[in-house]
């Protein structure tokens, strides 16, 4: 792949508010890319300039190596789907396909060609002379998509377009967004506040936080190897504990934590001696019911929360420290009830150590 859009040294202030700072990308072709964060991180705003809708404040926006700042919105080869889907409630679903060809005065038969691939594509050919009002949420959705699929753009813009579904609608639409930008092969720039959401859909993922990327990577690398303890809490569940270094080896990093001595793998260089970190762990990295000589503690079961595939154990350590264990219930049929004793064991090839400011 290569390079088709590119963010250089971005910023966007509003008086001496600052909403984005310093924010580098390079946005493959064919990519689903999302950008990913909590509500106010300046997602949607990121979204805005790159579709034309808000002027940075300074730094440059690369299309295809020529910089397009000063582009206007009409003449930029990108269509934005909004949360609200911004249908025409006067035109049915095949007018409001076909309205942008028809500003581009297109031909007739071009126009009617276009639009019915594109309905064929998103599945809604028996519904083009429905009016917007007769449709369920997630077909208005299909409509706002293949409004922006037919004018053929180099990169559609998603303004958290998922957002007003329910659940299980949600999930439908996730599966057909996906499907969908493989079959037209066409970079999509995904807003969202959901990590589950966007570990499921993107190639790669840019985490917004305090004006910018915390960190910019495929979903995999971000969830194993996040670079930051705000990174690894809030992209995905984890378990954070506390600690002091107190042994270094090649191999080999010794903590003292509040609840006993954890071993971990040494991969860093930046940790030195009686330094103070936080262990982060994911809950399905832990496992029970093993007794070893180093990385192992016994303790009592707080609560258990059954979730169908999986099941949530919550156990208590000293000091009021919560560690969430997550077992597969397809893998292991163990009777689990509060208050029971259990051993639990930390692989110390798992997890990841940061350095406390």
């Amino acid at each position: 792949m290569s390079s088709i859009l590119e963010l250089q040294n971005i910023s966007k202030n509003y008086g001496s508010s600052v909403v984005l700072k310093d924010i580098n990308l390079s946005i493959e072709n064919n990519e689903f890319f999302t950008i990913l964060g909590s509500s106010g991180s300046g997602k949607s705003t990121l979204l805005r300039i790159i579709g034309g809708f808000v002027k940075p404040s300074g730094g440059d926006l690369i299309f295809n190596s020529k910089v397009i700042n000063e582009e206007p919105i009409f003449k930029r080869p990108f269509n934005t789907v909004f949360q609200d889907y911004a249908l025409f409630p006067n035109m049915n679903v095949y007018n409001n396909i076909g309205f942008g060809l028809k500003i581009r005065k297109l031909d007739p038969k071009t126009i009617t060609d276009k639009v019915e691939e594109v309905l064929s594509i998103v599945g809604l050919n028996d519904f083009k002379k429905r009016m917007p009002h007769e449709l369920s949420g997630g077909q208005q959705q299909r409509v706002a998509l293949a409004r922006a699929i037919v004018c053929e753009p180099k990169v559609i813009l998603l303004d958290e377009p998922l957002g007003a579904l329910d659940a299980e609608l949600r999930k439908q639409m996730q599966l057909f967004l996906k499907d969908i930008q493989k079959k037209i092969k066409t970079t999509f720039v995904f807003i969202t506040h959901d990590q589950e959401e966007a570990i499921f859909l993107s190639d790669r993922i840019a985490v917004l936080n305090n004006h910018q990327f915390e960190q910019v990577g495929s979903p995999k690398e971000l969830y194993y190897n996040p670079k930051s303890k705000y990174l690894a809490s809030f992209f995905g569940e984890c378990n954070l504990i506390d600690g002091t270094v107190d042994h270094i080896n090649s191999d080999i990093i010794t903590i003292n934590t509040a609840f006993g001595k954890i071993n971990v793998k040494n991969k860093y260089k930046n940790i030195s001696q009686n330094q103070n970190v936080t262990f982060a762990i994911r809950p399905e990295q832990i496992f029970l019911n093993q007794n070893k000589d180093n990385n192992s503690f016994s303790t009592k079961v707080d609560r258990v929360e059954f979730k169908g595939a999986v099941t949530n154990i919550i156990l208590n350590f000293p000091k009021n420290i919560k560690i969430k264990v997550q077992i597969n219930n397809a893998e292991e049929q163990i009777a689990i009830n509060e208050n029971d004793q259990f051993n639990i064991y930390f692989d110390p090839n798992f997890g990841n150590l940061f350095v406390n400011d």
